[in-house]
C-alpha cells in the first residue's frame, strides 16, 4: 500500500517563510519522514527505511534518532550553500549505539552532550554508557526495581534549559505491564528534580515539552493539546488548548505555533478513550498526520494529511534553516558513493562498483528492518521478533530434560501474526477473512532451546461484551503434546487477561 499526504493550502507557504522543514518517525512503517519545500510550491517529502524508528531529537546539524535495538545519530555532510539533488541537508547516518531492544521513547542532549532517553521497558531515564547497554539515570519513584516489564509506560521527557526536568508515564504501577489497565484517566506527570507526581487523571499522556514559561504535553488518550496550569504545584490541572482528531503524540514549537503528530486510532488495541467518544460526537473518523496550531488561540492554521499505509507517527521536530531536507539511507548506493573530507570541497561522488560483494537478494543488508521468516521464531528473543511485543515476566516448566519458557506477548494484529499463521489453530487467517477481529489479542507463546513449541492467543472483547475473552487459538507442536503445555499456556493466559475466558469446546 503507498502513502498519500495532502496539505491545507498554507503550509507550504508557512514552511517556506518561516525557512523550515519538519521531520517525524513512524515505528509502524520503519521509516523517517523529511518534509521542506519545493521552489515550485509544492512540498518536499523524502523518506527513508530504519528498523522502527520512534524518538528524535535535532541539535545543530544533527539528527539524533531510537530505533529498534541503536541509537542513530545522522549528520549533515553538506557545506552551507552546497546543495545535492535539490537538497540543502544531507543527514547520513554516521554513528550508532548498539542498547539492545529497550523499547526507547523520547531522546535528547543534555547539557554536556551526553544523549539521555526515556528507557520504557525498564521504566527509567537511561544515558549511554561505555561497556554497557544503558547506565540508569533516574527512575519514577514508585518503580520498585529495574526489570524489562514495562511497568508504567514511562514516555516522554521534557528538558528545561538542559536539564532532564519532567516525564509523563501512562500509569504509576509496579506490575509487568500494569499501566494497561489504566489507560483511561491512570496517566501521571513526574516532576523529575522533585521525584513526585505533580498531575494526575490523564489519559496516556505523551511529548511533555517546557516552553515558554509552561510544561506543554498531549493527552493522546482524549486527543487533546495543551498544558499544565501551575498554580497549583502538588496537583497541577492538565487545561486542553486544542481537540485533534487523532491519537496524538510528537510535539515541536515554530514560534507561537505548535506541530503535533496525530496517530489513527487503533480501536482493536485500546478501546475505550475518551477520544472515540469525542470523535463520535463530532461524527469524525480519527486521523494520521500534523497539525499546526496557534498555542494561544487554539486555533488550527495548518494541516497535513496522511492516508494509506502509514497510519501511526511517533515523534517530530522543527529543522529552523533547512529548506529541504534529505538523508541517505541503507537501500540505495548514496551511503556507498558519496563522501567528503577536508579539502574536498563538497561532496564527491565516488563510481559505484558493478556489484558490491556479499550484498544480494538474499543477504541481509544492515539498518533495514527484518523481513519475517517463514519459520516461526521464538517470542522470547527480542532480536528475533518481527513485531513489537511488549515482554512481561517468564514462568519456565520441565519437559524431556529442557526448560519450557512460557512468555506473554503484546500488540498482536492480524498483519504481524501472519507469519506465524502455522502456529495457529484454527487457523487465525482463515478466521479473519470471514470474522474480523472484534477486541485485543494477547498471547502467550511456550519455547525450548530457542524454538516456538506452543501458542494461545485470546481476543478481549469490549466492555459492552460483558468484559470477557475468548481463546481463538491454541497450537502444540506435535513433538511436545500430551505434556501439559496446552494447559499451562491456557492458564497463563488467564492470568494475564485478569477476566473470564471462553475456551470453545472440541470441536468448535
Amino acid at each position: 500500500m503507498t502513502t498519500q499526504m495532502q496539505s491545507s493550502p498554507g503550509l507550504w507557504q508557512w514552511l517556506q517563510d518561516s525557512g523550515l522543514s519538519l521531520a517525524f518517525t513512524t515505528y509502524q512503517t520503519n521509516r523517517l519522514f523529511l518534509v521542506g519545500c519545493k521552489p515550485e510550491g509544492k512540498l518536499a517529502v523524502h523518506e527513508r527505511l530504519f528498523d522502527k524508528p520512534m524518538g528524535l531529537y535535532a541539535k545543530g546539524d544533527s539528527l539524533y534518532m531510537a530505533t529498534r535495538y541503536q541509537i542513530w545519530q545522522l549528520e549533515n555532510r553538506l557545506a552551507a550553500g552546497e546543495t545535492y539533488q535539490g537538497a540543502d541537508r544531507l543527514y547520513v547516518p554516521c554513528e550508532s549505539k548498539t542498547t539492545g531492544d529497550l523499547n526507547v521513547h523520547d531522546v535528547v542532549l543534555d547539557k554536556d552532550g551526553d544523549i539521555l532517553f526515556i528507557n520504557t521497558d525498564f521504566s527509567c531515564l537511561a544515558k549511554l554508557r561505555p561497556g554497557f547497554s544503558f547506565e540508569p539515570v533516574w527512575q519514577p519513584p514508585f518503580i520498585g526495581n529495574l526489570k524489562a516489564e514495562d511497568r508504567c509506560h514511562l514516555n516522554g521527557l521534557a528538558m528545561r534549559g538542559s536539564q532532564p526536568a519532567y516525564a509523563t508515564a501512562c500509569s504509576a504501577t509496579d506490575d509487568p505491564a500494569g499501566w494497561r489497565n489504566h489507560r483511561h484517566d491512570g496517566g501521571v506527570v513526574i516532576d523529575i528534580p522533585a521525584n513526585e507526581i505533580i498531575a494526575t487523571g490523564l489519559s496516556m499522556p505523551h511529548s511533555p515539552r517546557w516552553y515558554q514559561g509552561k510544561l506543554w504535553l498531549l493527552n493522546s488518550g482524549s486527543g487533546e493539546f495543551g498544558y499544565l496550569d501551575m498554580a497549583r504545584p502538588l496537583d497541577q490541572r492538565f487545561v486542553p488548548v486544542t481537540f485533534c482528531p487523532g491519537f496524538v503524540r510528537g510535539l515541536a514549537f515554530v514560534g507561537k505555533l505548535a506541530v503535533v503528530g496525530l496517530s489513527k486510532l487503533r480501536s482493536k488495541t485500546f478501546g475505550g478513550l475518551a477520544l472515540e467518544t469525542s470523535l463520535q460526537a463530532r461524527n469524525q473518523t480519527s486521523q494520521c498526520g500534523l497539525m499546526v496550531i496557534d498555542i494561544d488561540s487554539g486555533e488550527i492554521k495548518h494541516t497535513l494529511q496522511i492516508e494509506g499505509s502509514v497510519e501511526e507517527l511517533f515523534d517530530i521536530v522543527a529543522l529552523p534553516g533547512v529548506r529541504q531536507p534529505r538523508a541517505s539511507g541503507f537501500q540505495d548506493d548514496d551511503i556507498d558513493r558519496l563522501v567528503n573530507y577536508p579539502g574536498s570541497n563538497g561532496i564527491v561522488v565516488t563510481k559505484p562498483t558493478v556489484q558490491r560483494p556479499g550484498i544480494g537478494a538474499s543477504a541481509p543488508v544492515a539498518g533495514l528492518p527484518r523481513l519475517n521468516t517463514v519459520r516461526p521464531e521464538p517470542f522470547g528473543h527480542a532480536q528475533d521478533r518481527p513485531f513489537d511485543c511488549a515482554q512481561d515476566r517468564l514462568v519456565e516448566g520441565q519437559t524431556t530434560g529442557q526448560p519450557i519458557q512460557y512468555q506473554r506477548v503484546y500488540h498482536l494484529t492480524s498483519d504481524n501474526l501472519a507469519p506465524y499463521d502455522a502456529m495457529t489453530y484454527p487457523s487465525l487467517q482463515q478466521r479473519w477473512q470471514h470474522q474480523p477481529q472484534r477486541g485485543e489479542l494477547l498471547g502467550v507463546s511456550a519455547s525450548v532451546a530457542g524454538e516456538m513449541v506452543g501458542f494461545a492467543i485470546a481476543e478481549c472483547l469490549t466492555l459492552e461484551q460483558a468484559n470477557r475473552a475468548e481463546l481463538i487459538s491454541l497450537f502444540v507442536q506435535p513433538a511436545y503434546r500430551r505434556q501439559g503445555i496446552g494447559g499451562t499456556l491456557i492458564r497463563q493466559l488467564q492470568q494475564l487477561l485478569g477476566c473470564a475466558l471462553t475456551v470453545p469446546e472440541a470441536g468448535q
